[in-house]
């Protein structure tokens, strides 16, 4: 039996992982690899026994792709520890925002930060703003003529 590097890694990356599905999912792999083996040592032809290279060989296989997954898990941890201190730090900012319909910006400023699963969201003068609607930073220029500027700000 072979497990090829591919096959085992899956879920839906977020941008705050919480890692619970992976400690479920790791133990249950766990325990799925063991049990497979130890039924074919059970069933193995006692006269053409398997080859303990082999075993060696999956084990080695199986622990590398372990460790590949808790990389992948502390990389992300990461990356959302870093999201949530640079979005904290905008806090007080004057941005430019753009709306979901694609055509109309707005100004103001950051009055507060949430996290959310798919990363952090902004409150502006009163308006929800996902940190990918963000044009700008710091000092705004004059929006282009046919776009509003929000006075809530």
């Amino acid at each position: 039996m072979t497990v090829s590097a591919t096959e085992a890694v899956s879920g839906t990356p977020t941008a705050f992982p919480t890692g619970t599905t992976t400690l479920s999912s790791t133990s249950e792999d766990k325990q799925m690899f063991l049990e497979l083996m130890v039924a074919q040592l059970r069933y193995q032809d006692p006269l053409n026994p398997a080859d303990s290279g082999e075993f060696l060989a999956q084990s080695a296989q199986f622990t590398a792709l372990e460790k590949m997954q808790d990389v992948s898990d502390r990389v992300g941890a990461l990356l959302g520890s870093q999201m949530a201190f640079g979005a904290g730090a905008m806090v007080g900012q004057q941005v430019s925002w753009i709306d979901l319909d694609g055509e109309t910006t707005h100004t103001g400023t950051i009055a507060g930060v949430t996290f959310g699963a798919e990363g952090p969201v902004f409150d502006i003068g009163g308006t929800q703003v996902p940190l990918a609607q963000l044009l700008s930073v710091g000092t705004t220029t004059t929006p282009p003529t046919g776009t509003t500027t929000d006075p809530a700000a």
